[in-house]
C-alpha cells in the first residue's frame, strides 16, 4: 500500500542466524532480515527450518518488515530438485524474496517470489550488473569494493533496487571469487563451507628467497564501518543498507541494528522525501556503540575511492575500542591515561613490541590503577590499550528487552440505546472496527466513567501496539465494566493484527526473464557454473563456451584462487600507482605467500588495481 510514489523508502537489513535473532533484529529496528533456509545458504552453519521461517515472517510482517531467504550457494545437478522444493516451501511460509548466486535457479519453475542477486554473484563489473538488471532481477547486492562514484554510475544505468553492506566483517576476496578454502581443504566458500583461511598466519618471500614478512595475518582485513557515509550512500541511490553477521551473537545484532536504525532515522527526519521501509519504533534503553561488540578496527573499504589502511596483519581477532595509553606499571597493575571507565571482568588487549596481540583481564579497578588477573606480560609505558570486552555494556545489552511498538489510536462511539462501536487506526492508516449491541448503564460520574474507559483501552500489553490516544464519543456518560472494556481492546487489537498481516503479505512477483546478452561469451571456472540449469541459462543468453566450476573440475596448471583489491605490495610501500617506493630495496618478483597449508604466487594487476593469489606448488 504505497500512496506516495515519490517517496523513497530506506531499508535497514539485519542478519538472522535463527528465529530468535531474527525477532531480535526486528525488535531493534530492522526493516528486513536475511536468514538461511534449510539448506544451500552461504553460511552452512546457519540453516533454519521452514516452520521457523514461517514464524519469523509472521512476526516481521506485523511491522511491515520483510524476510529474505539466502539460497546463495552454487548447486550441483542432484540438488536442483531439492532446492526448487525448498523455494516453494519458504514461499508458502511467507518469505518476501530469495537471495541467489546460482543463475540456474532462474531456469526453474519458480513461485511468484522476488529474486535478489547475492553479492556472491560477483556484482562488481558494471556490465554484469547491467545484465542482471536487464533480465529483471529485482535487487542487486553490490560488491563491497565499489566506490560512491561507481555506485552512483550503477544507479544511473539501472532500474533495480540497490543494496550495499555498511558494516561487518570483510571477505578479502571479491565475493564468489575465492577458492582458497576449497583448495586447502575441500571446503568451498561458494558452497557455504568457507574455513576462512584468509584469517590465518602467512609468511612472504620474494623470488630470491628473501623473507619479507613472517607469520603475519597478511590476508586479514579490518571490519567495514560506513556509519559516516550514510548520507552519501543515500545520494548515490542506495536504498538497502545491509549489516553483515549471520553467525554473530545476540548482543551484536542488538547493538549494530540499533546503531544504524538511529543513523537512518536521522537522515529520514531531515528529508521529507525519505521514509523507513517498515512501521513502528523502538525506544532504546542504551546508547549503541559498535566498537563495544566484536570489532577488528574500521575501514570504509574503497568507498571514497581512496585505498587507506584496510589491513590488520597483527591479528584476526577483535581488538575493540581504544581506551587510553599506559602511563606506568606496577606489581600486577597498570595505570592508564584515558577517559573510559573500566570495570571488573573487562577484557583488555594491546600489541607488544613484536606486534603480537596480548590479552588482559581486569580483576579490580582502584582509581586509575587497573589490577590484572593472572598477569603474564604487562604492556610497557606509552602502549595503547584497547577494550575488546566491556563487561558492563555486554551485561546491559544481554538484559535489555527493548520492544518495538506501532502507534494506534482507538475511538469508542456510543449510539442509540448506548450500543457502541470500537474503532482502531494505526500509524499506517489501517483501520478496523467492531460493533457491540449490548446496552450499557448510565454513569453518574462522567469523569470517572471516561477515566475508566481510557485506562483500560490504553493497555496494549505484549501486543505489537502502543495506544497513542483514546477518544470517547457519547451524548451522556455510560458505565462499562473493566472486564468488558478489556475484552473489547483485546478483540480490536487482534483484528488489527490480522489486518496488518493481510496487507503486508508478500506481493506476488513474477520473474520477468527479459532477453539480454550476457557480457561475456566464454566463461572460465570463476563464473561458477556447476549444474545443467546454469549452463542452459548462460547458453540462452548468448554464451558459447563455458568451463565447469572449480568444485566440479580442478583445472591443470597455475590458477587464480583469490582476486582481491587488497594489495600486499601496497602494504609494503611498493605501490607504483600512488607513490614511488624511493629508498626501498627493489623487490625480486614474483612474491610468494605461504604457510603450512600451501604456497601461493602473487600477481599484481596495477592497471585494474587487483592482486591475484595464484596456486603454486613450490617456490622457484
Amino acid at each position: 500500500m504505497d500512496l506516495c510514489p515519490n517517496i523513497t523508502k530506506l531499508e535497514l537489513l539485519s542478519p538472522a542466524q535463527n528465529l530468535r535473532l531474527g525477532k531480535t533484529a526486528i525488535n531493534y529496528g530492522a526493516d528486513a532480515v536475511y536468514i538461511g533456509g534449510p539448506k544451500f545458504g552461504a553460511r552452512v552453519a546457519a540453516g533454519n527450518t521452514v516452520s521457523d521461517i514461517e514464524l519469523l515472517c509472521r512476526y516481521a510482517h506485523l511491522y511491515g518488515a520483510r524476510v529474505y531467504i539466502t539460497l546463495n550457494t552454487i548447486l550441483f545437478d542432484h540438488e536442483l530438485e531439492e532446492a526448487r522444493r525448498i523455494i516453494y516451501e519458504v514461499y508458502h511460509a511467507g518469505a518476501d524474496a530469495l537471495i541467489i548466486q546460482d543463475m540456474g535457479i532462474l531456469e526453474m519453475d519458480l513461485p511468484p517470489i522476488a529474486v535478489h542477486a547475492s553479492t556472491q554473484a560477483n556484482n562488481y563489473s558494471p556490465a554484469r550488473i547491467r545484465f542482471l538488471d536487464a533480465i529483471g532481477i529485482k535487487r542487486i547486492v553490490l560488491a563491497r569494493e565499489l566506490s560512491l562514484s561507481e555506485i552512483a554510475d550503477v544507479r544511473s544505468s539501472t532500474g533495480c533496487e540497490l543494496e550495499v553492506f555498511v558494516y561487518g566483517a570483510l571477505c578479502v576476496s571479491l565475493s564468489g571469487q575465492c577458492y582458497m578454502s576449497h583448495i586447502q581443504g575441500g571446503r568451498s566458500a561458494n558452497r557455504g563451507c568457507c574455513a576462512q583461511p584468509c584469517r590465518n598466519l602467512y609468511s612472504l618471500k620474494d623470488s630470491s628467497g628473501r623473507a619479507l614478512s613472517k607469520d603475519r595475518h597478511l590476508l586479514s582485513l579490518k571490519d567495514m564501518d560506513r556509519r559516516a557515509f550514510i548520507p552519501e550512500l543515500i545520494r548515490a541511490g542506495v536504498t538497502g543498507f545491509k549489516i553483515e553477521g549471520r553467525l554473530k551473537d545476540e548482543n551484536y545484532v542488538k547493538n549494530i541494528t540499533a546503531c544504524f536504525r538511529k543513523l537512518l532515522d536521522r537522515e529520514i527526519n531531515k528529508q521529507s522525501a525519505l521514509r523507513k521501509a517498515s512501521s513502528g519504533y523502538t525506544e532504546f534503553l542504551f546508547d549503541p556503540d559498535p566498537e563495544k561488540t566484536f570489532h577488528r578496527g574500521s575501514t570504509d573499504y574503497f568507498l571514497t575511492g581512496v585505498r587507506g589502511n584496510i589491513a590488520l596483519p597483527a591479528t584476526s581477532k577483535s581488538i575493540g575500542k581504544p581506551i587510553g595509553k599506559v602511563i606506568t606499571t606496577g606489581k600486577g597493575y597498570i595505570q592508564i591515561k584515558g577517559k573510559a571507565a573500566l570495570n571488573n571482568n573487562d577484557g583488555l588487549v594491546f600489541f607488544d613490541k613484536q606486534g603480537v596481540l596480548r590479552g588482559l583481564k581486569v580483576n579490580e579497578v582502584r582509581g586509575d590503577r587497573v589490577f590484572i588477573d593472572r598477569v603474564t606480560l604487562l604492556p610497557s609505558e606509552g602502549t595503547t590499550i584497547y577494550r575488546n570486552y566491556d563487561h558492563e555494556f555486554s551485561g546491559r545489552l544481554k538484559n535489555d528487552r527493548s520492544v518495538r511498538k506501532i502507534n494506534v489510536s482507538i475511538e469508542i462511539s456510543f449510539k442509540g440505546e448506548y450500543r457502541y462501536v470500537v474503532r482502531a487506526v494505526d500509524e499506517d492508516g489501517f483501520m478496523v472496527e467492531n460493533k457491540y449491541h449490548q446496552t450499557c448503564q448510565s454513569a453518574k460520574n462522567k469523569q470517572l466513567a471516561a477515566d475508566s474507559i481510557r485506562k483500560h483501552l490504553s493497555r496494549s500489553g505484549p501486543t505489537p501496539f502502543k495506544i497513542k490516544s483514546v477518544k470517547i464519543n457519547w451524548e451522556s456518560p455510560v458505565f462499562i465494566p473493566a472486564s468488558v472494556i478489556n475484552t473489547c481492546r483485546q478483540e480490536i487489537l487482534f483484528k488489527l493484527e490480522q489486518e496488518r498481516l493481510r496487507m503486508f503479505r508478500p506481493a506476488p512477483w513474477e520473474f520477468p526473464d527479459h532477453e539480454a546478452v550476457f557480457p561475456y561469451d566464454k566463461l572460465d571456472f570463476t563464473f561458477n557454473v556447476s549444474n545443467k540449469l546454469a549452463r542452459r541459462f548462460y547458453k540462452r543468453h548468448g554464451v558459447r563456451q563455458m568451463d565447469n566450476a572449480l568444485e566440479l573440475t580442478m583445472p591443470a596448471g597455475e590458477i587464480t584462487v583469490m582476486t582481491t583489491k587488497h594489495c600486499i605490495r601496497h602494504e609494503l610501500g611498493y605501490c607504483t600507482r600512488e607513490h614511488k617506493p624511493a629508498g626501498k630495496e627493489k623487490l625480486n618478483e614474483p612474491l610468494f605467500l605461504y604457510n603450512r597449508d600451501g604456497i601461493y604466487k602473487l600477481k599484481f594487476d596495477c592497471i585494474e588495481c587487483f592482486m591475484h593469489v595464484m596456486r603454486k606448488s613450490a617456490i622457484t
